[in-house]
């Protein structure tokens, strides 16, 4: 049976964000997410953490000024510094709250920049990234996301995110594969999984159209967790949806994943 975590920063958000914990262990869940703790101190994480006996399994590093559309710096050729201030920041979260798991976005492709120079600044501030969290133990994982959702956004392909892990060469380096991006992208999910597994350190869902909860869209839900079982996948698999009501209500499809 899959380990599921609930991503809080997209799950309980009809309560304000320092009950979502309690709310998700309510519900069941021993795992949480959170796409950008920064704005929350991180001893205030930790009291809800030990409180609710949950494991904080991912964070993002900084990626910009998301209230003004940037998602993401780490392709930006004038951004280096900053990433590398980023890194630092989530470093310190992911540290105290032993965090297994660092999530890196390319970000949008900067109108001056070629695709290959934005590989060149990538690869770099990944290889400093992952040497970094590499001392204490730390995953790096990039994203690939939609253009749909996102237009321009730079790493939006799995093919694409594979070379990058190919060339960065990495130990501790891995693919976060979002399910929903994928299936909007490319779909083939199950053999892209199959093929690459060795490659994907985490997994998040949500389904297509509408990134709700499974169940509301298109994917097979049931087929993909029964052939990630048959794979050997033992990693976490990320609840990153919007759910299509109140929270709980949607979690019904959970009860059919033993």
């Amino acid at each position: 049976m899959p380990v599921f975590a609930a991503n809080l920063s997209t799950l309980f958000t009809e309560i304000p964000f320092i009950e979502r914990f309690a709310a998700a262990r309510k519900a069941g869940f021993d795992h949480v997410e959170i796409q950008f703790p920064y704005e929350l101190g991180i001893n205030e994480i930790a009291e809800q953490l030990q409180l609710h006996r949950q494991q904080l399994t991912l964070i993002n590093l900084p990626a910009g000024n998301w209230a003004a559309g940037e998602r993401g710096i780490a392709c930006h050729a004038d951004r280096r510094e900053e990433f590398r201030q980023g890194v630092q920041q989530a470093l310190k979260y992911a540290n105290a709250l032993k965090i297994p798991c660092l999530n890196c976005l390319a970000g949008i492709t900067p109108s001056n920049q070629p695709y290959y120079d934005c590989e060149k600044i990538f690869l770099q501030n990944l290889t400093y990234a992952a040497d970094i969290f590499k001392e204490s133990g730390i995953n790096l994982l990039i994203e690939a996301i939609n253009t749909c959702d996102i237009p321009g956004f730079w790493l939006n392909n799995s093919r694409q995110a594979f070379e990058i892990i190919d060339k960065l060469d990495k130990l501790n380096a891995a693919f976060q594969y979002d399910v929903y991006h994928m299936q909007i992208m490319e779909g083939n999910l199950i053999h892209t999984l199959e093929e690459n597994l060795s490659k994907i350190g985490h997994i998040q869902i949500a389904d297509v159209p509408g990134r709700h909860e499974p169940g509301t869209g298109e994917i097979n839900f049931p087929n993909l967790f029964k052939a990630l079982d048959t794979m050997g996948y033992s990693g976490v698999i990320s609840l990153e949806y919007n759910p299509a009501g109140q929270t709980v209500d949607g979690l019904h499809w959970l009860s059919h994943t033993d």
